[in-house]
């Protein structure tokens, strides 16, 4: 057995061992407690499906790769010991969109090598390539946007008359100009257009999507940059890039699909709705009823059971800290709390999952949707802070909402309910929320981190006076 022979045995048996360990690594990131070595495991896997590559290409190209890999390992090293637990979701979207385009360059790459070959590949290898390109071209561009978005770089959504038509004639001028690579003429030209056609598709897709859809959005586009990955695997006849791709393809697309079902809307509604613009649903009578800190820290004295709703708004206020602080003190007096997590809460999948660990919450005393709905009916006070259209009863009760059918925490149950809140806005959906509406419900105007140090003030003011 010659040395090439023997390499190529050892890569394929590398990429084997990588596809194991990617595999492995995703099984472990679906509980908070085993996520952190999962991504290790998978980092791994990246590593030694690397090593194999440069086994098979040998010293071909090698200052390049070593160069490429030099300019993408240091600055998002860097990026990411430094990034803000509040930022993750920008930052899981940009670089979501690099895989797209680099799934995008290796198609663009092959099609490339097709034309100064002279010679085009068979039909399905040319399809995939063409499939691979148009899908992660859009990926790319599409969470570009998305963190824009996310950002505050971008405002909430751009909309414009006859936009679904006019981003329905592009993507159907892309799919052509793919078709005319596979059927009619492998040619410099038309490949530009094709790729140009595709990038503009992505942001004109993404940009009537809203900031509160992004948890879809980029779940949505994480599982086309794994499917891309996973075409241009096949057109390279690499298993390493199929198993991986087809491993985050499936991935995505099942977080897409839970996503989907947790706002009770379907994937098509998220891309192609006008949802948040506002109006629809019953009035509701009835007024907010305000409270001061020294009063709901009264309430909090007094219960022995309080649950935290946190949303978007927390993240807003960085205030995942001050909130766990406050929580500590109730602890320390006996207090039962836990943590109540609605499945699209926040801006991506797991945002409040991801800035509740990094605070320090135990993962035992955080809850899903499904765990914790029973138990706020035995709840003595609930605190809303910052989680607005996910805890809004009219998504069980008003036929005529936009949110209705919707699967909602029910913090309505409590026996009290304090919403932590900056004003009196709506959510994304754009209508008023009843449950601010309700007898048992008082709202605390103030920022998230204000709202916690008074509350914690206030506890402490109340043990220095005996309890009264």
């Amino acid at each position: 057995m010659d040395t090439t022979t023997l390499l190529s045995y050892v890569a394929k048996a590398s990429y084997f061992l990588a596809a194991v360990l990617f595999i492995l690594g995703i099984k472990r990131m679906a509980s908070p407690v085993t996520a952190r070595k999962g991504i290790v495991q998978a980092g791994i896997g990246m590593v030694v499906a690397t090593l194999a590559t440069f086994a098979l290409t040998g010293t071909h190209n090698l200052g390049l790769i070593v160069l490429a890999i030099a300019l993408g390992v240091a600055p998002t090293w860097i990026w990411g010991k430094k990034v803000a637990m509040t930022d993750m979701p920008q930052m899981v979207a940009l670089f979501n969109g690099m895989g797209g385009g680099s799934a995008a360059a290796i198609g663009a790459g092959e099609l490339l090598k097709f034309v100064d070959a002279g010679t085009a590949p068979s039909i399905p290898t040319l399809t995939l390539a063409v499939i691979g390109a148009l899908i992660g071209a859009i990926s790319m561009t599409g969470s570009i946007i998305a963190w824009a978005k996310l950002d505050g770089r971008m405002d909430k959504r751009f909309t414009f008359g006859g936009q679904q038509v006019f981003n329905f004639l592009v993507f159907a001028a892309s799919v052509a100009a793919g078709l005319a690579l596979v059927f009619w003429k492998l040619d410099t030209t038309i490949i530009i257009a094709f790729f140009a056609l595709a990038l503009i598709f992505g942001v004109l897709m993404t940009l009537p999507i809203g900031g509160a859809d992004m948890p879809v959005v980029i779940s949505l586009f994480n599982a086309l940059t794994g499917l891309a990955v996973g075409f241009e695997g096949f057109v390279m006849q690499n298993e390493a890039l199929i198993i991986a791709g087809t491993v985050v393809g499936a991935a995505g697309t099942l977080l897409t699909q839970l996503m989907a079902k947790a706002m009770n809307r379907p994937i098509s509604n998220v891309l192609f709705s006008n949802f948040g613009g506002g109006g629809g649903g019953q009035e509701i009578a009835g007024s907010q009823k305000p409270i001061e800190a020294s009063d709901a820290a009264s309430l909090l004295y007094l219960a022995e059971k309080v649950i935290i709703v946190p949303g978007y708004g927390m993240a807003v206020a960085q205030a995942q800290h001050k909130i766990w602080e406050l929580s500590q003190q109730l602890i320390k007096r006996d207090k039962t709390v836990k943590f109540a997590i609605h499945p699209v809460a926040g801006r991506m999948p797991g945002h409040m999952n991801v800035l509740l660990a990094e605070a320090g919450v135990p993962y035992d005393l955080i809850a899903d949707m499904d765990d914790i709905n029973p138990e706020f009916s035995t709840c003595d006070v609930a605190i809303v802070i910052g989680a607005n259209d996910v805890v809004n009863p009219v998504a069980k009760t008003d036929k005529s909402s936009p949110i209705y059918g919707m699967p909602i925490l029910d913090v309505v149950n409590a026996r009290q309910v304090i919403v932590i809140k900056r004003g009196k806005g709506t959510g994304f959906a754009g209508i008023e929320n009843a449950l601010f509406y309700q007898d048992n419900c008082k709202m605390l105007y103030a920022d998230g981190q204000e709202a916690a140090n008074r509350l914690i003030a206030e506890l402490k003011a109340i043990d220095a006076s005996g309890g009264h």
